[in-house]
């Protein structure tokens, strides 16, 4: 994906400030636009059920506790996840090796690979 194609709202949940902010502007250089970020699960959780996304990236882990209620209420929604985690797919429960993974660390070309393959399954702007 060529910077600046992205043109959809991504749910940033990410604990860890720097890689926050990487993952921030790997958004922005994408042409994306940032819903949150959100460092805890409780702020991650409220973003989950009343935000306007259409792409969510959650860490697997925040501070110890796993985001799978997160993921929950968004698959919910029908809104794709991305989980960005040093696990990788292998350390996703079973009802979420469906979902995109970015093992950290991650590049630029592999968010943006990952985040256009979410996107092309949403409908058109």
């Amino acid at each position: 994906m060529a910077s600046g194609d992205l043109k959809r709202s991504i749910l940033v949940v990410e604990d860890e400030a720097m890689i926050s902010m990487l993952l921030e502007d790997m958004v922005l250089d994408c042409g994306g636009r940032i819903v949150g970020p959100a460092a805890t699960f409780d702020s991650a959780m409220t973003l989950a059920r009343d935000a306007e996304f259409d792409v969510a990236v959650l860490d697997l882990n925040l501070g110890g506790t796993l985001s799978y209620p997160i993921a929950e209420v968004i698959r919910g929604r029908g809104i794709p996840i991305i989980f960005a985690t040093g696990y990788g797919a292998n350390g996703l429960r079973d009802s979420f090796r469906d979902c995109p993974t970015l093992q950290k660390p991650f590049s630029q070309s592999d968010f943006a690979r990952v985040a256009a393959a979410a996107c092309s399954q949403l409908p058109s702007n």
